[in-house]
Parts: C-alpha cells; structure tokens; sequence
C-alpha cells in the first residue's frame, strides 16, 4: 500500500494537508462587506474570487463571502477586476 510522505519505488509521494475553513476557525458570524483586509485575503490579483477547493471555506462561508464581496465591488470598496 501507499504510506503518506514515504518512499515508493524510488518515488516520493507529496503530503496532502486537509483544508480548513478560516472563518470557522475565527469563529466569524457574520462576514462585513466593509472590512476589506479580511476579504482582499479571498481574492485574487485580479480581482476574482477565490473558489472553495482554493480557499478551503466550508459551503456556508463561500456563500456569505461572495455577497460580501458583491456588495463592497458595488459600493466602490473593491475592484471589479484589475487593469
């Protein structure tokens, strides 16, 4: 069988850390559209958003993110993409 961060047959096999969702370990409630530290940390150079196998949020999170971040691109807090 395959063992985690050993040797097979000459081959090292890479260590898959789990995922966890950051906003669940803060134990945030509810995610503002105004705090844009926390949410420039779940967007990329461009301006996308980043999707959940990226980031690591849970589902609830996801959701609750992307309307933050909808709500702060509309009230001119963040760029819609980047130039």
């Amino acid at each position: 069988m395959f063992q985690r961060g050993k040797k097979v047959k000459g081959k090292k096999k890479k260590v898959i850390r789990k995922k966890y969702c950051r906003l669940c370990v803060e134990k945030m409630v509810e995610i503002d559209y105004r705090d844009i530290k926390t949410l420039s940390g779940f967007i990329t150079e461009r301006g996308k958003i980043l999707s959940t196998k990226v980031s690591g949020n849970c589902a609830k999170h996801q959701k609750k993110l992307a309307v933050a971040v909808k709500r702060a691109r509309i009230c001119s807090l963040l760029p819609f993409a980047a130039k």
